[in-house]
């Protein structure tokens, strides 16, 4: 049995905010009746204030909760502020959701972006453009790409079933499971080549930062010096400059210092390369 907030079952037995607005400015929706869960959202806004919500919802108790509390949360905001909103948020004002039905607060969030879309306007294009940014994924429950990515990220999702649970997508006929699984691969793949990219970066400004601070300082003291030419995996290649340049120990150098030293404060499997 799914554990709920008294700030949930306060807003599912006296919702706020039942019905519909005549003349909205905005109407957002969400969801799907065939697939037991539908919201509409109506906003009524005036010089970028929200001045009055209200919805009408088609679900359990946690989807009447979550659009009576987002209804409170959107009434005397700005439409910029509104946009901030995130699903989360919204969880949090209900003092947490099980997993089981954190999608009741993504249907919600989706409704009011909808709506403020709508709101907002544009022409065809811009819209089309919109509309190819949150590219539905699960036409049972209409989650979007966006929302997917949003549960992987910000809520730790990592399977197939995670994405279900927090969302709902793929929990009907289950056609969209081998989409939604390509996205969670993209994902981690993303997030693989950006942890190596970083891993990279930071291993070239400390290669750099020894040879700048340990390595340099030493050699001028002999008039010599040092310039850092390349980073290729593991291999540093450098290039010998003033005395060091030409001198017959110049291979002792490379070897038994410079090295010696990236060696200590880097990585122990550096090798340093001479270069002209």
């Amino acid at each position: 049995m799914w554990e709920y907030s008294d700030i949930v079952k306060e807003h599912y037995k006296n919702p706020k905010n039942v019905g519909s607005i005549e003349n909205a400015d905005a109407i957002g929706e969400a969801g799907a009746l065939a697939c037991g869960d539908a919201l509409k959202l109506y906003l009524k806004i005036k010089d970028g204030i929200i001045t009055d919500a209200k919805f009408q919802t088609f679900g359990c108790g946690s989807a009447v909760a979550s659009s009576s509390i987002l209804t409170e949360m959107v009434i005397g905001k700005t439409v910029e502020e509104a946009k901030k909103i995130t699903n989360k948020e919204i969880a949090e004002k209900l003092g947490g959701l099980p997993p089981e039905k954190m999608h009741c607060s993504v249907m919600g969030h989706e409704a009011l972006e909808d709506a403020l879309k709508n709101f907002e306007g544009g022409d065809d294009k811009t819209q089309t453009a919109v509309k190819s940014k949150d590219k539905i994924i699960c036409n049972c429950f209409s989650i979007t790409e966006k929302a997917i990515r949003d549960a992987i990220e910000n809520h730790g999702a990592k399977t197939v079933k995670d994405i279900t649970d927090l969302t709902y997508a793929g929990g009907a006929c289950g056609r969209c499971r081998g989409n939604i699984q390509t996205i969670i691969n993209t994902y981690n793949m993303e997030t693989k080549n950006t942890k190596e990219e970083l891993n990279n970066v930071q291993f070239i400004l400390k290669v750099n930062s020894v040879i700048e601070k340990n390595i340099a300082p030493e050699l001028t003291k002999d008039c010599g010096g040092i310039e850092l030419i390349n980073i290729e995996g593991k291999n540093v290649y450098v290039r010998l400059t003033g005395t060091c340049k030409g001198c017959r120990n110049s291979h002792l150098t490379l070897k038994n210092f410079v090295q010696a030293q990236l060696q200590e404060h880097v990585d122990s499997e550096i090798t340093v390369t001479e270069v002209e």
